[in-house]
Protein backbone atom coordinates (compact mmCIF):
# COMPACT_ATOMS: atom_id res chain seq x y z
CA UNK A 1 0.00 0.00 0.00
CA UNK A 2 1.40 3.38 -0.84
CA UNK A 3 0.47 6.24 0.40
CA UNK A 4 -0.13 10.12 -1.22
CA UNK A 5 -0.06 13.38 0.69
CA UNK A 6 -3.17 14.83 3.14
CA UNK A 7 -5.67 16.83 1.18
CA UNK A 8 -8.11 19.62 2.41
CA UNK A 9 -10.42 17.27 3.59
CA UNK A 10 -8.29 15.41 6.03
CA UNK A 11 -7.98 12.56 3.36
CA UNK A 12 -4.75 10.79 2.46
CA UNK A 13 -5.12 8.71 -1.59
CA UNK A 14 -3.82 5.43 -1.01
CA UNK A 15 -3.32 2.24 -3.62
CA UNK A 16 -3.81 -1.21 -2.75
CA UNK A 17 -3.34 -4.07 -4.67
CA UNK A 18 -0.26 -3.36 -6.27
CA UNK A 19 -1.69 0.03 -7.33
CA UNK A 20 -4.83 -1.38 -9.10
CA UNK A 21 -7.54 0.10 -6.26
CA UNK A 22 -7.37 3.19 -5.08
CA UNK A 23 -8.90 4.40 -1.67
CA UNK A 24 -9.36 7.62 0.26
CA UNK A 25 -9.12 7.37 3.60
CA UNK A 26 -8.15 9.20 6.83
CA UNK A 27 -5.01 10.44 7.66
CA UNK A 28 -5.99 9.80 11.06
CA UNK A 29 -8.16 7.42 12.85
CA UNK A 30 -9.63 4.17 11.48
CA UNK A 31 -7.31 3.12 8.60
CA UNK A 32 -6.91 0.26 6.04
CA UNK A 33 -4.02 -2.34 7.42
CA UNK A 34 -3.37 -6.02 6.86
CA UNK A 35 -6.01 -7.58 8.69
CA UNK A 36 -8.56 -5.69 6.12
CA UNK A 37 -6.97 -7.29 3.42
CA UNK A 38 -6.74 -10.72 4.50
CA UNK A 39 -10.49 -10.81 5.08
CA UNK A 40 -10.85 -9.09 1.71
CA UNK A 41 -8.76 -12.22 1.16
CA UNK A 42 -10.53 -15.33 2.68
CA UNK A 43 -14.13 -15.01 0.78
CA UNK A 44 -14.59 -16.33 -2.38
CA UNK A 45 -17.85 -15.66 -3.94
CA UNK A 46 -19.00 -17.43 -7.06
CA UNK A 47 -20.31 -15.18 -10.10
CA UNK A 48 -23.94 -13.27 -9.20
CA UNK A 49 -23.19 -14.14 -5.42
CA UNK A 50 -23.86 -11.44 -2.49
CA UNK A 51 -21.52 -10.53 -0.03
CA UNK A 52 -22.67 -8.33 3.10
CA UNK A 53 -19.32 -6.33 5.12
CA UNK A 54 -20.09 -5.45 8.83
CA UNK A 55 -18.46 -2.29 9.70
CA UNK A 56 -16.94 -1.32 6.49
CA UNK A 57 -15.67 1.74 7.40
CA UNK A 58 -13.88 3.50 4.62
CA UNK A 59 -15.08 0.47 2.14
CA UNK A 60 -11.04 -1.02 2.18
CA UNK A 61 -12.38 -5.17 2.57
CA UNK A 62 -15.64 -4.63 0.36
CA UNK A 63 -13.36 -2.79 -2.55
CA UNK A 64 -10.72 -4.97 -2.40
CA UNK A 65 -12.73 -7.85 -2.63
CA UNK A 66 -14.50 -6.31 -5.84
CA UNK A 67 -11.66 -6.03 -7.31
CA UNK A 68 -10.82 -9.37 -7.09
CA UNK A 69 -13.89 -10.89 -8.07
CA UNK A 70 -15.48 -8.71 -10.26
CA UNK A 71 -19.04 -10.90 -10.59
CA UNK A 72 -19.72 -10.43 -7.23
CA UNK A 73 -22.51 -8.27 -5.73
CA UNK A 74 -21.05 -6.41 -2.28
CA UNK A 75 -23.05 -4.76 0.40
CA UNK A 76 -21.35 -2.66 3.07
CA UNK A 77 -22.85 -1.18 6.23
CA UNK A 78 -21.48 1.16 8.89
CA UNK A 79 -22.91 3.02 11.46
CA UNK A 80 -20.99 6.30 10.64
CA UNK A 81 -22.59 8.16 8.08
CA UNK A 82 -19.11 10.01 6.86
CA UNK A 83 -17.74 6.92 6.31
CA UNK A 84 -20.74 5.36 4.72
CA UNK A 85 -20.16 8.47 2.23
CA UNK A 86 -16.79 7.97 2.11
CA UNK A 87 -16.65 4.14 0.50
CA UNK A 88 -20.00 5.47 -1.72
CA UNK A 89 -17.01 7.90 -3.36
CA UNK A 90 -14.15 5.02 -3.17
CA UNK A 91 -16.94 2.96 -5.18
CA UNK A 92 -17.13 5.76 -7.75
CA UNK A 93 -13.58 6.75 -7.53
CA UNK A 94 -13.14 3.00 -8.92
CA UNK A 95 -15.73 2.82 -10.96
CA UNK A 96 -17.63 -0.34 -8.71
CA UNK A 97 -20.67 1.62 -7.72
CA UNK A 98 -22.74 -0.56 -10.10
CA UNK A 99 -21.79 -3.52 -7.75
CA UNK A 100 -20.63 -2.47 -4.27
CA UNK A 101 -22.73 -0.25 -2.45
CA UNK A 102 -22.98 1.13 1.48
CA UNK A 103 -25.79 1.93 3.78
CA UNK A 104 -25.92 3.32 7.19
CA UNK A 105 -26.75 0.70 9.76
CA UNK A 106 -25.72 -1.13 12.60
CA UNK A 107 -24.99 -4.71 13.48
CA UNK A 108 -27.57 -4.36 16.31
CA UNK A 109 -30.63 -3.19 13.86
CA UNK A 110 -32.04 -5.35 10.89
CA UNK A 111 -33.19 -2.81 8.60
CA UNK A 112 -35.44 -3.39 5.98
CA UNK A 113 -33.13 -3.03 2.96
CA UNK A 114 -31.46 -5.97 4.45
CA UNK A 115 -33.86 -9.03 4.52
CA UNK A 116 -32.65 -12.09 6.68
CA UNK A 117 -31.08 -14.70 3.89
CA UNK A 118 -30.24 -12.34 1.81
CA UNK A 119 -26.57 -13.06 1.03
CA UNK A 120 -24.51 -15.87 0.21
CA UNK A 121 -21.71 -14.56 2.76
CA UNK A 122 -20.78 -12.41 5.06
CA UNK A 123 -17.97 -10.97 6.57
CA UNK A 124 -16.55 -9.34 9.49
CA UNK A 125 -13.77 -7.40 11.31
CA UNK A 126 -15.08 -6.16 14.51
CA UNK A 127 -13.86 -4.10 16.93
CA UNK A 128 -10.76 -5.78 19.01
CA UNK A 129 -11.75 -4.76 22.72
CA UNK A 130 -14.86 -4.46 25.16
CA UNK A 131 -14.38 -1.44 26.69
CA UNK A 132 -12.56 1.79 26.68
CA UNK A 133 -10.25 0.96 29.30
CA UNK A 134 -8.73 -1.64 27.38
CA UNK A 135 -7.75 0.22 24.14
CA UNK A 136 -6.87 4.26 24.54
CA UNK A 137 -6.67 5.84 21.12
CA UNK A 138 -6.31 9.46 20.99
CA UNK A 139 -8.36 9.80 17.38
CA UNK A 140 -12.02 8.91 18.32
CA UNK A 141 -13.19 7.65 14.95
CA UNK A 142 -9.83 4.99 15.71
CA UNK A 143 -11.19 4.26 19.01
CA UNK A 144 -14.62 3.40 17.76
CA UNK A 145 -12.73 0.65 14.76
CA UNK A 146 -11.13 -0.84 17.98
CA UNK A 147 -13.72 -0.65 20.99
CA UNK A 148 -17.02 -2.49 21.20
CA UNK A 149 -19.56 0.34 22.95
CA UNK A 150 -22.80 -0.24 21.57
CA UNK A 151 -22.52 -3.79 20.41
CA UNK A 152 -20.76 -6.95 21.12
CA UNK A 153 -18.82 -9.91 19.52
CA UNK A 154 -22.23 -12.06 19.84
CA UNK A 155 -24.40 -8.89 17.83
CA UNK A 156 -21.41 -9.37 14.78
CA UNK A 157 -21.81 -12.71 14.81
CA UNK A 158 -25.71 -12.67 15.25
CA UNK A 159 -26.20 -10.34 12.20
CA UNK A 160 -23.93 -12.06 10.11
CA UNK A 161 -25.44 -15.07 10.43
CA UNK A 162 -28.91 -13.76 10.08
CA UNK A 163 -27.85 -11.85 6.60
CA UNK A 164 -27.26 -15.49 5.09
CA UNK A 165 -29.32 -18.13 3.61
CA UNK A 166 -28.80 -21.58 5.21
CA UNK A 167 -25.31 -23.07 3.98
CA UNK A 168 -24.07 -19.41 3.53
CA UNK A 169 -20.15 -18.72 4.76
CA UNK A 170 -19.32 -15.95 7.30
CA UNK A 171 -16.09 -15.34 7.88
CA UNK A 172 -14.27 -12.88 11.17
CA UNK A 173 -10.57 -11.71 11.43
CA UNK A 174 -10.05 -11.15 15.16
CA UNK A 175 -8.00 -11.37 17.82
CA UNK A 176 -6.39 -15.15 18.49
CA UNK A 177 -7.32 -14.45 22.40
CA UNK A 178 -11.17 -14.31 21.45
CA UNK A 179 -10.70 -17.39 19.46
CA UNK A 180 -12.83 -19.50 22.18
CA UNK A 181 -15.23 -16.58 22.24
CA UNK A 182 -16.24 -16.38 18.57
CA UNK A 183 -15.81 -20.61 18.25
CA UNK A 184 -18.80 -20.83 21.30
CA UNK A 185 -20.99 -18.02 19.43
CA UNK A 186 -20.58 -20.10 16.11
CA UNK A 187 -21.95 -23.64 18.26
CA UNK A 188 -24.70 -24.92 16.88
CA UNK A 189 -25.58 -22.28 14.75
CA UNK A 190 -23.04 -22.87 12.48
CA UNK A 191 -20.54 -25.80 11.18
CA UNK A 192 -17.55 -26.69 8.75
CA UNK A 193 -15.55 -24.22 11.45
CA UNK A 194 -12.04 -23.26 9.61
CA UNK A 195 -9.56 -21.81 11.65
CA UNK A 196 -6.36 -20.14 10.13
CA UNK A 197 -4.49 -18.10 12.65
CA UNK A 198 -2.16 -15.31 11.66
CA UNK A 199 1.46 -15.10 12.80
CA UNK A 200 3.29 -11.93 13.03
CA UNK A 201 6.77 -13.78 12.40
CA UNK A 202 8.09 -17.63 12.83
CA UNK A 203 8.10 -18.34 16.54
CA UNK A 204 5.97 -15.69 17.95
CA UNK A 205 2.35 -16.85 19.05
CA UNK A 206 -0.54 -15.70 16.48
CA UNK A 207 -2.11 -12.25 17.33
CA UNK A 208 -4.98 -12.37 14.77
CA UNK A 209 -7.18 -15.36 13.30
CA UNK A 210 -9.38 -15.79 10.26
CA UNK A 211 -12.72 -18.02 11.30
CA UNK A 212 -14.81 -19.49 8.62
CA UNK A 213 -18.02 -21.32 8.99
CA UNK A 214 -21.29 -22.28 6.91
CA UNK A 215 -24.64 -21.54 8.74
CA UNK A 216 -26.69 -24.16 9.76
Amino acid sequence: MSAHKVNAEGLTEDRLLGGRLRLLQPDRGARVSTDTLLLAACVQPLPGERVIEAGSGSGGAALCLAARCPDALITGIDMDRDMVDLASRNAALNDFQDRVSFLEARVTERPALLPRGHFDHAMANPPYFEDQTSFASPAEMRARAFIDREARLADWVAFCLDMVRERGSVSFIHRADRLDELIALLYGRAGEIVIQPLWPRAGLPAKRVIVQARKG
